[in-house]
């Protein structure tokens, strides 16, 4: 806000008036109508595959643990069957790339998909909608609320959505913290007033970005935060389908009566209702063509079906088309062939390729790692018996979630010989399921038997359960 000050003087005297100019508007507060239709049935669909999966999987069991789990402290993410460890951070670099190709490949089909029916932003915004208006009343009701002076009953009603708002946010962040910490645990942590700082901090803090984002921010946070918003057109072609405006069959728009005779009337199929405007959760008007804001949920096309099936009008004034049909006018079947363009193919061999190489390489990934250390403070050095000594130190990571026992060998050079005071007689050690174990090795040969320098060894790890073996290189030190 700027303060323009002009001074005129009158009597001797300096008389100030002052202006005040805003840097920008305040935002009108948006209060959506209730639809329904086609698109508000799978978006509703949506919200609710979205949540069962959200809320339902942290409790779901995979043997004697969870079956998703994110347990940082011990650097290890469950996910059902398999368990990665920071060292598989290529998979997860895998998996968010094959989220931004999803997200480009979906968008240049069909927009901004993503954003109307699956965003966690439009997803609690639907929920807290949904609460406030079984507390409030529609949007009338709301609005007349809100205008109104505070009274007992206006104070029961926003207290009451309030609190559910809360709840609901805080089962959100609990659940949340959930896919960190085994939820049971946390459960009885919470109910024994035992919960940890940083597991405290997580479900306030989510809880609270849940209850600010969904019941207070809503379209702001889509319009100005989120950055999808301002890069969508580059993805974005005359194919792309959209949620579009008939504008040569709804000009000129003007009010008219039921199953009146357009041709007639000289009149668009537009009534000028302004509904199509009342249910956006954006609050704009899609008559005005494409805006960045349109999140691309289809709200307006039902509702506009919805007044075209009351005026004895042809469906589809609004609904989901592309540029390029609006122009040249072609039928569906003709619009639809022109999804399957180089773009649209390009992105899907890139996608396809990812995934099946990402799937190859979990199905063939090892049940164990072995990681090979030489001991820098002994480079080599004469044992018992003559014998000349290399010292290492193995680094087995079992990646099952069963007790396993590892043979260990060694080859490379003759007479090689393999001692560690941790394996039994025929050199195998025990791993507990999910573990590393560190396990110091002894190499030796008979001193002089060959000469001086460095020779290439190989350590071979045999899996007796699985089968499996790893061959990991070496280097044996042979002084002059």
């Amino acid at each position: 806000m700027i303060k323009k000050t002009d001074t005129k003087p009158s009597n001797n005297q300096n008389l100030q008036n002052e202006a005040v100019i805003h840097l920008y508007a305040a935002a009108d507060k948006i209060y959506p109508r209730s639809t329904f239709g086609f698109f508000t049935k799978w978006r509703w669909a949506m919200i609710w595959l979205t949540q069962i999966v959200y809320y339902g999987l942290p409790w779901l069991e995979w043997g004697q643990r969870q079956a998703l789990l994110f347990d940082l402290e011990a650097r290890r993410f469950y996910i059902f069957n398999l368990v990665l460890y920071p060292q598989d951070l290529i998979y997860l670099t895998g998996i968010l790339i094959i989220s931004a190709l999803s997200l480009f490949l979906f968008t240049a089909v069909a927009g901004r998909l993503w954003c109307g029916y699956t965003c966690p932003q439009t997803v609690y915004t639907e929920i807290f909608l949904w609460i406030e208006a079984k507390i409030e009343g529609d949007r009338a009701a709301r609005m007349k609320l809100d205008d109104g002076p505070m009274s007992s009953k206006k104070l029961i009603k926003k207290g009451t959505k309030h609190l559910v708002w809360i709840a609901f946010a805080l089962w959100t962040g609990f659940t949340f913290v959930g896919y960190f910490t085994p939820i049971r645990e946390l459960g009885d942590a919470v109910i024994s007033m035992g919960l940890g700082p940083w597991q405290t901090f997580w479900v306030i803090f989510y809880s609270f970005a849940t209850y600010g984002n969904a019941g207070f921010m809503r379209e702001q946070v889509c319009k100005y935060m989120c950055p999808y918003a301002r890069f969508q057109s580059a993805m974005f072609d005359d194919d792309t389908l959209i949620v579009t405006y008939d504008e040569k069959r709804g000009e000129p728009r003007g009010k008219a009566s039921l199953k009146a005779d357009l041709d007639k009337n000289q009149k668009g199929a537009c009534i000028d209702c302004s509904l199509c405007v009342q249910v956006c959760p954006t609050g704009i008007d899609i008559r005005k063509g494409l805006q960045y804001e349109c999140i691309g949920c289809g709200a307006c096309a039902d509702m506009c079906d919805t007044v075209m099936d009351k005026m004895g009008y042809e469906r589809g004034l609004v609904k989901y088309s592309t540029q390029h049909a609006m122009d040249q006018g072609w039928n569906r079947s003709q619009m639809l062939r022109r999804i399957l363009r180089p773009r649209v193919l390009i992105y899907t061999a890139i996608l396809t390729l990812i995934v099946v190489s990402l799937l190859a390489s979990l199905v063939t990934r090892p049940t164990f790692r072995v990681n090979v250390i030489r001991d820098r403070g002994v480079m080599a050095r004469l044992a018992e018996g003559g014998m000349l000594e290399n010292v290492y130190r193995l680094q087995i990571m079992n990646a099952t979630e069963s007790e396993q026992q590892y043979q260990l060998s060694a080859s490379g050079i003759d007479n090689l010989k393999i001692e560690t005071d941790v394996a039994d007689k025929n050199q195998s050690v025990t791993v507990n399921s999910a573990e590393s174990r560190s396990i110091p090795v002894r190499l030796q040969i008979p001193d002089g038997s060959i000469k001086s320098g460095s020779h290439h060894i190989n350590f071979v790890i045999k899996s007796v359960n699985e089968n499996e073996s790893i061959d990991e290189e070496a280097i044996f030190l042979v002084p002059r």
